[in-house]
């Protein structure tokens, strides 16, 4: 009887020290990984917002961040109270919309990559403790498109001609955001610069940011619209029959897209600057183009575009 009651014991215990994921099994036992977070993740309302704010979520999470995913979050003013506040964490900006931030700039600054970014860079630091990290370089800048056959039948290329054509009376609907026909270096900055007014019923103004609903309404005809608010990166303007009108004399500030993230996490957690900056040094303005229109054009989740991307370029397994 002891014979076997020993037997069944060495037999326990065999069992004990195989079995995966026994403390015996590895040598004893693991330190718990370190908790890191939570971290909240916002973007903006818009196809870009949500690609590149998927982005960081997932690159955190596969860090071992815990994440709080509050992407699409809202427009710019929104999210960027947001920030200020310590309601969210991290998002990625543009460098351009400096100018925005810090009324008084020199106009000028903003028109050149590097300097716009330095000058947010610092400026943003100093006066709210908000860290920019290194931005892609592609410039995200707003422009005006119309549909295709409106220019080719009216030889618009460009703003100057644009504004000829409104001159002659020409019909003309444009879809916007609220904060592209508000805001003072947007569509007035244009209309400033190419002497040019838009009167009500020539604005369609929706109250979010995506660019892929304005688009689509130039490109249906909605309401009588043949002209949409448009970004430089936008991968859905050729698909529907839009062309991007160029702004000859550079009203446009340059608006690089960038991860910003409050100065204490930003402190706490050093890895995050790491993680992210080789990531966006690949976003050049063809990719953008490419990842915006498998969601804007193919339907392509967000989600989904970002995943493929992070894994094909070797930053995610």
């Amino acid at each position: 009887m002891v014979a076997i009651t020993r037997k069944y014991v060495l037999v326990l215990v065999l069992m004990i020290v195989l079995l995966p994921g026994s403390l015996f099994a590895r040598g004893g036992a693991e330190e718990p990984a370190p908790e890191k977070g939570p971290v909240v993740v916002a973007s903006k309302i818009d196809t870009e917002g949500a690609l590149l704010g998927s982005m960081i979520v997932q690159l955190l999470r596969a860090d071992g961040f815990e994440v709080v995913d509050r992407t699409q979050f809202g427009p710019t003013d929104v999210i960027r109270r947001a920030i200020i506040n310590d309601e969210i964490d991290i998002y990625p900006e543009y460098t351009g919309n400096g100018g925005f931030f810090f009324e008084g700039t020199d106009s000028g600054v903003w028109r050149d990559a590097e300097t716009a970014y330095e000058t947010v860079r610092d400026l943003d630091l100093e006066e709210n403790n908000i860290v920019w990290l290194r931005p892609a370089p592609a410039n995200n800048t707003w422009a005006i498109a119309i549909r295709e056959d409106l220019a080719e039948q009216e030889r618009i290329t460009d703003l100057e001609e644009l504004a000829a054509y409104l001159e002659r009376g020409g019909s003309f609907r444009l879809a916007g955001s609220e904060e592209f026909v508000s805001r003072d270096d947007a569509l007035p900055a244009f209309e400033d610069e190419y002497g040019f007014s838009l009167d009500s019923d020539q604005l369609l103004v929706l109250s979010g940011g995506d660019t892929a609903v304005t688009a689509q309404a130039a490109a249906r005809g909605t309401d009588g619209v043949n002209a949409a608010m448009a970004y430089g990166t936008d991968g859905q303007l050729a698909a529907l029959g839009l062309v991007v009108l160029e702004d000859t004399r550079g009203v446009q500030p340059v608006y690089e897209p960038a991860p910003i993230l409050r100065a204490d996490i930003h402190e706490s957690y050093p890895e995050i600057e790491e993680i992210l900056s080789p990531v966006f040094a690949t976003l050049t303005l063809t990719t953008l183009q490419e990842l915006n229109s498998k969601i804007a054009v193919e339907g392509q989740d967000a989600e989904q575009v970002a995943g493929d991307y992070l894994r094909e370029q070797g930053f995610l397994q």
